[in-house]
């Protein structure tokens, strides 16, 4: 490769993006994962399938998690969700440990976890319902997260008259009716078609740029990462480690045309070389199967 189609180093920011990060870093720390470690076990055998991860993640920063299969991504998304207890270690959340399920956290899963037997608003409404919000108030406030993530033509419609990007807009408007300081987000575009995702990434972009949230987004997608990242949190596989923590030098506000640009190329050479380095691109991904054979949990890494 001549010098002129050499890449940048993914460690160069430009002045703006220099002190973008220096303000991120002036914020108060929203979470801090300190030396998570998680080991299943079940029919006589044990998996890690996390060790001494450990990372601040600040108020309002957009983080993703990336990694290769079996790295544990989604079972530290269920740590900080509460659905998972971890084996050593914890998680504080705005310096209170998390101990459970809680509202001060919102999920949203790949899958669309609607009921499908509610409108729109009355999905919104449920979790409001379960907080003990008012019928007034409820309905109120149901109508501008709706109107929030561009819904509101269709506050009557069921979900099996939604498309999929609109069913997960309707997930995420749920997941924030109860006004979370955190919203955990768990490969939430995996299922979509590639234009509804790239819809879905700007609109998710707008919506955290006019919500006071902290976002932690797991994908397998590097350039949806790099796009939507402030910093970019990549795991080891078998244990899930620390690989390294990027800081995303991509300029905001980012768009697809961003795709081809060295910096991004940089960046996603970079997470691919963490990802799938050459000494490791052939091995056998049998512990994840054994893990799920003992543990009878697809959905665990």
């Amino acid at each position: 490769m001549s010098e002129k189609n050499e890449l940048p180093n993914y460690l160069d920011q430009d002045p703006e993006v220099k002190a973008r990060f220096g303000r991120l870093k002036d914020r108060e720390v929203a979470v801090q994962v300190n030396e998570i470690g998680k080991i299943f076990s079940g029919s006589g055998r044990t998996v890690e399938a996390l060790r001494d991860v450990s990372v601040d993640v600040y108020r309002r920063e957009f983080m993703c998690v990336v990694g290769a299969s079996g790295c544990g991504k989604s079972t530290l998304i269920r740590i900080l969700a509460g659905l998972e207890t971890p084996t050593s270690g914890e998680v504080l959340l705005h310096g209170d440990p998390v101990e459970g399920p809680g509202p001060d956290r919102g999920m949203v899963f790949q899958n669309y976890t609607l009921f499908p037997w509610l409108t729109v608003k009355q999905n919104v409404m449920f979790g409001l319902k379960m907080t003990g919000h008012g019928g007034a108030t409820m309905e109120g406030e149901a109508r501008q997260w709706i109107e929030l993530v561009g819904l509101a033509k269709f506050e009557n419609s069921y979900p099996h008259q939604l498309s999929g990007g609109m069913k997960q807009r309707v997930a995420i408007a749920r997941a924030l009716a109860n006004q979370p300081r955190m919203l955990l987000m768990d490969e939430p575009f995996g299922a979509l078609d590639a234009q509804t995702r790239c819809h879905m990434q700007t609109h998710l972009l707008k919506i955290w740029r006019n919500v006071d949230i902290t976002i932690l987004f797991i994908t397998h997608d590097l350039d949806e990462a790099i796009l939507l990242a402030d910093r970019i949190l990549v795991l080891k596989p078998n244990p899930g480690e620390v690989a390294e923590i990027i800081e995303v030098p991509v300029p905001r506000p980012r768009d697809p045309e961003q795709l081809i640009d060295p910096i991004f190329l940089a960046t996603k050479k970079r997470l691919e070389e963490l990802i799938h380095p050459k000494k490791e691109e052939d091995e056998a991904e049998e512990p994840i199967s054994m893990l799920r054979m003992a543990v009878g949990d697809k959905d665990i890494l």
